[in-house]
């Protein structure tokens, strides 16, 4: 499953492969929520939530517990209804090189729906995605063998012809990345009955009510600040759910006293964690946050140390969307939480709150339209996956639904 390296892969090495993939595997083809499949899921998510494996790599115990045999049940559950669910076929995933964990959720999720997978891992890939590797290969070696002969990683670097015979060859392409990447692979052609479903450049940001940041209690805005700096540090804060700007909804004086606040508990929550940012880092985030200031959007720049950067925005509209470095973060005020609304944009994905009430975050919800934000989630949710990821449904994506009507009762099916 995951021993096909290609240093420098050919259209015939590809065909080959998904010759191997296509076959019928002993045991008879996968189906939606195969046994085999979800039997070598489960056992694959309880070695990542291994101590060996917890203390080195702690972000990977969010990728354990997404692996557990009741989420995985809950998320064949949902699929239930009216039509019968199918895999799609061969699905090929190109996944970030910056964010290790992304390809495991997209290729866990398609191969309980029964599918054929190729995963091109990018060689930049670091520590965590060779831990992942390693670790499905211990998992396999109890695994049915269905699931080695149906499943792929392969590692190449950058391969016009590879990537464009993977993606002849399959029934649905999953792209992750930059605008600019999934741009690039889609200039290869899919066969025409098959689909892309991309996941591009997106943007998130925090939202707190000012007020109730400070009638929290001690422990609960120590959580708050904990989740905050688990929400953007992970990931050097280059993930696409990761918060960039902070908007504080209230009154001016409400919010210069909850700001102040906010941050000595962050400081002290990054410092907690043992998290730092080097000098190269510190001087890439100083050169970016003097540029805002240059370009008039920073009116203020305040450095806590290297880990921890504010820069108080001229205006909310001013709000960034680009990566300014680990640990920046622009602060802006608004009145009223409908003051979203025009500010927003379809790039926009996550925003992480404190101290609104449901009927508020679905009223926002409601006026924005579907124009942006795709994941309202309180802090320290950021970067947990959701089978519904970007507004995208994944399990449904990943299936094919059947229609099959019954014969109506009493009448003779006639046969030639």
């Amino acid at each position: 499953m995951i021993d096909v390296l290609f240093p420098v892969p050919g259209k015939s090495d590809v065909e080959t492969l998904v010759a191997e993939l296509t076959a019928t595997p002993a045991g008879g083809p996968l189906a939606v929520g195969d046994a085999r499949m979800r039997a070598f899921l489960t056992a694959f998510g309880a070695r990542l939530l291994s101590p060996a494996i917890a203390r080195r790599h702690p972000e990977l115990g969010s990728l354990g517990f997404f692996l557990r045999r009741v989420e995985l049940a809950r998320a064949l559950d949902l699929l239930e209804g009216e039509h019968l669910r199918v895999p799609r076929g061969l699905v090929f995933h190109v996944p970030p090189a910056n964010v290790d964990t992304v390809f495991v959720y997209s290729w866990a999720l398609s191969a309980l729906m029964g599918n054929r997978n190729v995963v091109r891992l990018s060689p930049r890939s670091g520590a965590v995605a060779r831990t992942i590797v390693e670790t499905l290969a211990k998992a396999l070696r109890d695994a049915d063998p269905a699931v080695a002969q149906t499943q792929r990683i392969v590692s190449y670097d950058r391969s016009e012809e590879a990537t464009a015979a993977f993606s002849a060859a399959c029934d649905l392409r999953v792209i992750w990345g930059g605008d600019a990447a999934v741009t690039a692979i889609r200039r290869h052609p899919l066969a025409p009955h098959a689909r892309d479903l991309t996941f591009p450049d997106r943007s998130s940001f925090a939202v707190i009510r000012s007020a109730a940041w400070l009638g929290g209690t001690d422990p609960v805005l120590a959580a708050a600040a904990d989740g905050f700096a688990n929400d953007s540090y992970w990931f050097d804060q280059a993930a696409c759910s990761s918060p960039r700007t902070v908007f504080w909804v209230g009154s001016a004086a409400d919010t210069g006293k909850a700001h102040a606040d906010f941050t000595l508990r962050l400081a002290a929550a990054i410092s907690s964690r043992g998290w730092s940012v080097d000098a190269a880092m510190a001087v890439e985030k100083r050169v970016a946050a003097y540029g805002m200031a240059a370009d008039g959007a920073g009116e203020s720049i305040t450095f806590h140390g290297n880990a921890l950067t504010d820069v108080r925005l001229s205006a909310p509209s001013a709000m960034p969307r680009r990566w300014l470095g680990t640990g920046t973060f622009a602060h802006t005020r608004l009145a009223d939480l409908s003051e979203l609304v025009p500010l927003v944009e379809r790039k926009d994905q996550t925003m992480t709150h404190f101290g609104f009430a449901k009927d508020e975050l679905e009223a926002l919800a409601r006026a924005l339209a579907g124009r942006g934000v795709d994941r309202m989630v309180p802090f320290g949710s950021a970067l947990t996956f959701h089978r519904v990821w970007d507004g995208v449904d994944l399990p449904s994506e990943f299936t094919r639904m059947v229609t099959v009507s019954a014969q109506a009762p009493g009448s003779a099916a006639r046969r030639e």
